[in-house]
């Protein structure tokens, strides 16, 4: 939250792309002078202080593709076009309270699901936060758990960016992106970039931002993904 206080911090990594959950409406984003300004922006909620914000500080522009499914209200489908290569973005912030099947993970499982006819080896971005991890499959929701996602994502040529770069293991994440309640000793994986098998390949780095250098600013820490043009 509050992003109109942290976006010079993140903005000095030059990001070309950045998704932002829990960040306020645009109109609410009153930058200093020196903050650079982002060259597109997409926002979606219904509490003006906490949405999902999608921002291009590049050539890319956004434009939310026409069979978006507004049930799953915040994870949202996008063509992204005018940079350097065009692809299908599906920025993600798992968090939907109404749904009694599980506000979480299962929100992902069901887009993916649903989008399924989207998603192929070639030119997706799914990135944001999943507020998951496998260490909680044990919990209800089996079919729907991170595991599944993973899974069914693999199956169709897609696959986590960190955990493919850093020869990680899925459960056993040596980087933690939250620290819940800002606790050090309560840390977790639940943020990731996925990528299609062809984007997949020009990844050069996956960047995790470290507890001391965020925690003062958010529970969360920065997810950097580069990818070689």
């Amino acid at each position: 939250m509050a992003f109109r206080k942290k976006a010079d911090l993140i903005l000095r990594h030059k990001p070309d792309i950045l998704i932002v959950p829990e960040c306020e409406h645009p109109d609410k984003l009153l930058f200093s002078v020196d903050t650079p300004k982002s060259t597109d922006t997409l926002w979606f909620g219904k509490n003006q202080h906490k949405g999902l914000a999608i921002f291009s500080y590049s050539d890319y522009s956004f434009k939310v593709l026409d069979n978006h499914n507004e049930a799953f209200k915040m994870i949202i489908p996008i063509a992204v076009t005018g940079g350097k290569f065009d692809f299908t973005l599906f920025a993600i912030w798992a968090n939907n309270p109404a749904d009694k099947d599980g506000h979480y993970i299962t929100q992902v499982w069901k887009a993916i699901t649903h989008y399924d006819h989207l998603l192929s080896d070639k030119r997706i971005i799914l990135a944001g936060d999943f507020n998951s991890n496998t260490i909680w499959d044990y919990k209800k929701h089996r079919l729907s758990n991170h595991s599944s996602v993973v899974k069914q994502l693999e199956d169709k040529g897609i696959f986590s960016t960190y955990h493919s770069h850093n020869n990680q293991t899925q459960g056993k994440e040596a980087h933690p992106t939250l620290f819940m309640y800002r606790h050090k000793d309560k840390p977790y994986h639940i943020d990731y970039c996925f990528v299609s098998k062809d984007l997949l390949d020009k990844v050069s780095s996956v960047e995790i931002g470290g507890y001391d250098d965020w925690i003062k600013y958010s529970d969360h820490v920065p997810v950097v993904v580069t990818f070689d043009h």
